[in-house]
């Protein structure tokens, strides 16, 4: 099990607390800060996805004129944690 705090950049969410099991799937996921309904249906969704699919669904997608977003933000935690560089908790 994996469970990494992301700082996030750009959004109105201040990081990103997530739980990846050892056969990569979100165990938990939860956002500190942004809008409170769109972050908890966000976590509630990827719960129980792979990660390497919520990466796939969630990155890229910006949030108005910003060329990022909460959901991305979390695809580039995911990526990082994947990758190996996130910082554990």
């Amino acid at each position: 099990m994996k469970t990494i705090r992301y700082k996030t950049q750009g959004v109105c969410s201040r990081a990103i607390e997530i739980e990846v099991d050892d056969d990569g799937v979100i165990v938990s996921c939860r956002f500190d800060g942004g809008c409170s309904g769109n972050t908890q249906g966000v976590s509630r969704l990827v719960v129980g996805m792979k990660a390497s699919e919520a990466i796939d669904r969630l990155g890229g997608i910006r949030c108005g004129m910003r060329p990022t977003s909460c959901p991305d933000q979390l695809a580039r935690a995911l990526t990082e944690a994947l990758s190996g560089n996130a910082v554990g908790v």
